[in-house]
């Protein structure tokens, strides 16, 4: 009896203490202030006129048909109808040209057998300072990156279909995600100007399905999940695999890949356009989704030397969960030894010096409303290019007050 009632005391007594807890808790949320879908500073938002590199910034928002080019006041100086939403991005040829890629017909990806992937693209195109569309190719599995290659021919990356006695021996992935049964790898096709393929090559005539395994967190229906590819100024090719965490280079005589880097645990986590800098490093974005022995996700830019393996720079933010992208974007080096970033899935880039101090920074007014995934302004990449650019060999008259009725919706004075 006695035990009953010093364990009803005790029991009593815990109440108490849980509910002044309680009661104190509920008076602190009540006295703070709640703030509620609080809008986010759009457009450039800080500039440091005397450390940032001047010049114009070309983006395409992932929400609509568009391609813009603003100056270092967010102002839109230029634009190109793209006639439908883009297959990730667009930047400006050595000519002056525009290269772009844009979604082709849902309908006929669907009869086609293209498959559901977050990277869809399917036509290719070069237009000019006017828009005027000088080029096209069309490949429904087309997806993600291309580039003009220095022979004037351009390389498409693509979806190709991983044989099935291959696909049941590649390790990782969640089981049972491949679709319909079938599991997808990446390809690149070199097309000349007459749209001829000339040269091919198959990410799983390559790769060990052992060693190079598919992440633990994705779907297994693509193996690789190509972003990015590049010419090197030996005609080899750097090439981002995001789900086997490998940053490459594929001799492209040979077919071989000759370099990996990636896959140890402190190394990459579902990287982005990675790219070679003056001085031979290579300059990578890395996303941080899915990061090995990390508490907390966060995204990095890094300068690697390719011939130690060894990180020679590294941006992180100061908090470092305050510059996180689990998808998409990119990383440029810019002549004053800059660099600009961009994080895709805020909408946002921003210029840092060496030291890793912020000089601009822009978020984009762009939204579109999402079936399931929100209100987004989501941009796959950003380029900079100085007023004596060849890129901008074609730009004649860069004056905002041309689209002055744009920029009064979505320039910076409308965000003051």
């Amino acid at each position: 009896m006695k035990m009953k009632n010093r364990f009803t005391k005790t029991m009593a007594a815990g109440v108490l203490l849980c509910f002044i807890s309680l009661s104190i808790l509920y008076s602190v949320m009540a006295s703070a202030e709640v703030v509620v879908n609080k809008p986010r500073p759009m457009c450039v938002t800080y500039f440091d006129s005397g450390k940032a590199y001047n010049g114009y910034t070309l983006f395409t928002p992932l929400s609509g048909h568009e391609t813009y080019l603003i100056d270092m006041q967010g102002r839109i100086v230029h634009s190109w109808n793209i006639g439908a939403f883009p297959g990730a991005y667009a930047n400006l040829l050595a000519n002056g040209n525009l290269l772009y890629a844009i979604q082709a017909d849902p309908n006929e990806k669907a009869k086609a057998g293209v498959p559901h992937t977050s990277g869809q693209g399917g036509i290719i195109r070069e237009a000019d300072w006017n828009g005027k569309v000088l080029w096209e190719y069309k490949d429904l599995f087309q997806h993600h990156d291309f580039c003009r290659l220095k022979n004037g021919n351009t390389l498409i990356m693509k979806y190709v279909q991983v044989p099935f006695e291959l696909m049941i021996k590649v390790k990782g992935g969640v089981p049972g995600t491949e679709e319909d049964g079938k599991m997808w790898a990446d390809g690149f096709d070199e097309i000349t100007p007459q749209g001829k393929v000339v040269w091919s090559w198959k990410a799983y005539e390559h790769l060990d399905p052992v060693k190079d395994a598919i992440g633990p967190l994705d779907w297994r229906k693509e193996w690789t999940h190509g972003n990015s590819v590049e010419e090197l100024s030996d005609e080899n090719l750097l090439v981002s695999f995001r789900n086997t965490d490998m940053v490459c280079i594929i001799d492209k005589k040979t077919g071989d890949i000759k370099w990996r880097y990636g896959q140890g645990a402190k190394e990459l986590a579902h990287m982005h356009a990675p790219s070679i800098l003056p001085n031979g490093n290579m300059l990578i974005f890395d996303n941080g989704f899915n990061r090995k022995i990390e508490e907390v996700s966060f995204s990095r830019v890094l300068e690697l030397d390719p011939k130690n393996k060894e990180v020679k720079w590294e941006y992180k933010a100061p908090v470092v969960v305050d510059f996180f992208t689990p998808a998409c974007g990119n990383a440029q080096r810019l002549p004053n030894g800059n660099t600009l970033i961009c994080e895709t899935m805020k909408g946002r880039f921003f210029e840092i010096t060496p030291k890793g101090e912020i000089v601009w920074d822009y978020t984009s007014p762009f939204f579109a409303q999402y079936l399931f995934w929100g209100n987004l302004n989501w941009v796959f990449r950003a380029y900079r290019y100085g007023p004596d650019a060849p890129e901008m060999s074609q730009a004649k008259d860069l004056d905002p007050a041309k689209y002055e009725k744009i920029n009064k919706v979505y320039g910076p004075e409308a965000f003051k």
